[in-house]
């Protein structure tokens, strides 16, 4: 009814916590990312709320925010920082550096990339995991749409270590994206063999953006 127009005006001011909500930038099998300022800090940062179904128990909140934490102590220039992992009324959420610029997705959306082109962005992308690895954290969900080209054009990549995916899923969500997206992920990841998962499922994920970089579309 013209009741809600006012509420739901995009001009109109939300605060979540210590975050001033400027504007969604994307919604997918985790939850919802905004465009933000903290305002302690006054700096623009992702904000990240966790959908309430993927946390579903005890288990799921402690992963999360264990996973989120060792992503938060990754100081790389090829990687978003994570600068606050917590909830607010019961609300969970994490804030991370906000990148000016699209994501490696949607560059590919245009077509494939010249060859020197992908193997450049590649190697950057390549050390930014490598870096990851060695800190002990792997991503699990390595594709073009959680790789983001800042405005000088180099991969930062995002999301580090906080993928779910549960044997249950259809690998669809609810607004009718992939989660996980099938194409990126290794046969012992689409099986639902969480203990499997390692350095190397990243590595494949690695190949598989380096073929799409290529053709423009994924393997």
């Amino acid at each position: 009814g013209s009741t809600q127009t006012e509420a739901s005006s995009p001009t109109h001011v939300r605060y979540f916590g210590d975050y001033e909500i400027i504007r969604e930038i994307a919604r997918g099998g985790m939850g919802v990312v905004f465009q933000a300022r903290q305002v302690s800090q006054n700096r623009p940062v992702a904000l990240k709320m966790i959908l309430a179904g993927q946390l579903a128990n005890d288990t799921d909140v402690k992963r999360f925010y264990t996973e989120a934490e060792a992503a938060a102590n990754l100081d790389h220039p090829g990687i978003v920082p994570i600068y606050e992992v917590g909830q607010h009324q019961g609300q969970h959420y994490f804030s991370m550096g906000f990148v000016e610029g699209q994501s490696l997705s949607q560059r590919l959306a245009e077509g494939p990339l010249p060859p020197g082109d992908a193997a450049e962005l590649m190697k950057k992308v390549a050390e930014s995991i490598e870096y990851a690895h060695q800190h002990g954290v792997i991503h699990r969900d390595l594709k073009p749409a959680n790789i983001l080209l800042d405005s000088k054009g180099n991969p930062r990549v995002t999301d580090f270590g906080l993928a779910k995916k549960r044997e249950v899923d259809s690998g669809l969500t609810g607004s009718g994206q992939i989660m996980g997206t099938p194409s990126y992920m290794p046969p012992e990841q689409t099986g639902g063999k969480r203990s499997e998962i390692g350095p190397a499922a990243d590595v494949y994920a690695l190949g598989a953006t380096l073929y799409a970089m290529m053709t423009g579309r994924p393997p």
